[in-house]
């Protein structure tokens, strides 16, 4: 086996194990212990139920989510929905749990700029990450901000040892209301996507 296909084969398994970990967070059976630490995997002890895996969203489920819930049009929502999936995809993050920080951040707002210079959907901050924005001219991309903050959270999944509570409140530049706004917000989705099966 050539570096290469090693390198794709190693690539599918982060991303179904992404997928596992965003249907156990879409089943509400945990938000902790659920990332790759090195070449290992830590699973919670209670397995997902058989039906979850098959709830993870795909780009069209999420384009209609963003239409339907924050009334995106559909040629954007479709932009937002394939730069989650792809980012989720290469950086082995749930794509729910993308959706949720997207939620909180900019509520979906691509052009949404902080008080602090945060910009777009998932509220890069350009003084705090030079070294991956300095490559990029347009924060307000989704497939640009995604990417980024997608890479972003990976790492602090990396850096917390898989636990995803620690790893947005870094995110977040330790805000204390994070958490819950975290917590409303993927109940919102999660019962979305739930009924729509």
């Amino acid at each position: 086996m050539n570096d290469r296909s090693q390198d794709h084969e190693w690539h599918g398994i982060r991303y179904v194990r992404a997928f596992l970990c965003g249907s156990i967070l879409i089943a509400g059976l945990g938000t902790q212990a659920c990332y790759a630490v090195d070449d290992a995997s830590v699973m919670p002890p209670v397995a997902p139920p058989v039906d979850s895996v098959e709830s993870v969203p795909t780009v069209a489920d999420i384009a209609t989510f963003l239409n339907a819930h924050f009334r995106i049009g559909l040629r954007e929502a479709s932009k937002i929905s394939k730069a989650v999936v792809d980012a989720a995809e290469y950086n082995s993050v749930s794509p729910v749990l993308l959706l949720v920080v997207i939620a909180v951040e900019s509520n979906f707002n691509r052009f949404a700029v902080s008080v602090a210079g945060a910009r777009g959907l998932m509220q890069i901050l350009p003084s705090q990450h030079k070294n991956l924005v300095s490559r990029f001219s347009d924060l307000n991309d989704p497939d640009t901000n995604v990417a980024i903050g997608s890479s972003i959270l990976h790492e602090y999944i990396e850096s917390s040892d898989g636990d995803i509570h620690d790893a947005l409140l870094r995110y977040s530049g330790g805000s204390t209301n994070y958490s819950r706004r975290v917590d409303e917000r993927m109940q919102m989705i999660k019962t979305a996507f739930t009924a729509r099966r």
